[in-house]
């Protein structure tokens, strides 16, 4: 069954300092790890758990204070496959794997 929620990243994130000055966007690693959290959060996993990343496709990038809806499914092998969006369009998609602790 799929799963959504969204994420925003405040346009006060350290990553925008130098990522990039005049033109911040997201960067994907800030991308994988807000969403991480969020699947583990909503599957009641330790905030701390660790994801391998199995595949992941970077499409169009993402900007400071958007809204930027997720969407997972989790399997019964611990991967989940997401898609994040930003204004109805593809942002980025792959597959995480939960590593158990």
């Amino acid at each position: 069954m799929k799963r959504r929620c969204a994420i925003t990243i405040s346009s006060d994130h350290p990553a925008f300092a130098g990522h990039f000055p005049g033109r911040p966007i997201v960067p994907g690693v800030v991308l994988l790890d807000e969403a991480a959290r969020a699947i583990a959060a909503a599957m009641a996993l330790e905030p701390a758990t660790l994801w391998r990343v199995d595949r992941v496709k970077f499409l169009l990038p993402a900007l400071p204070g958007d809204l930027i809806p997720l969407e997972w499914e989790p399997t019964a092998a611990g991967q989940c496959s997401f898609a994040i969006e930003c204004a109805g369009k593809p942002v980025a998609k792959g597959t995480l794997h939960h590593v158990p602790p």
